[in-house]
């Protein structure tokens, strides 16, 4: 059994999480400047065993794609050229930046450290893999 890796997709900077081998535990990995996410990813994917990449999927409170989903789009098309063999999932990510800032309030995390927009973008990455995983 491989791990399940989530990504918090931003044009910046991007969060990723996973799982353990057992795809019971989903933990933030790392934050990833955007230009080289898809080099990070072939060598993780060459390293560990991944059943399947979740990506998230950036809605408007009306149900409506964000803006941010042609930057994703884009991303994902290059993904799949890259890393053909791991199957590709979309998860609803409204409301993880928050839910990410909360988690950190409610971690007694300071507030230089909730400053800190990478480990934020690698909690949203989590709650997208928790929240797929919930799903299951």
């Amino acid at each position: 059994m491989g791990r399940l890796l989530a990504i918090d997709y931003g044009t910046k900077r991007t969060g990723i999480a996973v799982t353990d081998e057992l795809q019971i535990i989903a933990s933030g990995l790392t934050t990833v400047d955007t230009k080289e996410l898809i080099l990070f990813l072939k060598d993780y994917v060459s390293k560990e065993t991944v059943d399947k990449i979740v990506v998230g999927l950036p809605k408007q409170m009306d149900n409506t794609n964000s803006e941010s989903e042609v930057y994703i789009q884009k991303f994902l098309v290059k993904l799949q050229n890259q890393i053909s063999n791991i199957p590709i999932v979309r998860v609803d990510e409204r409301f993880t930046s928050k839910m990410a800032f909360q988690t950190m309030i409610d971690g007694g995390l300071s507030k230089k450290q909730r400053r800190n927009k990478a480990l934020v973008d690698e909690i949203s990455a989590t709650l997208i893999l928790q929240s797929y995983m919930s799903s299951l």
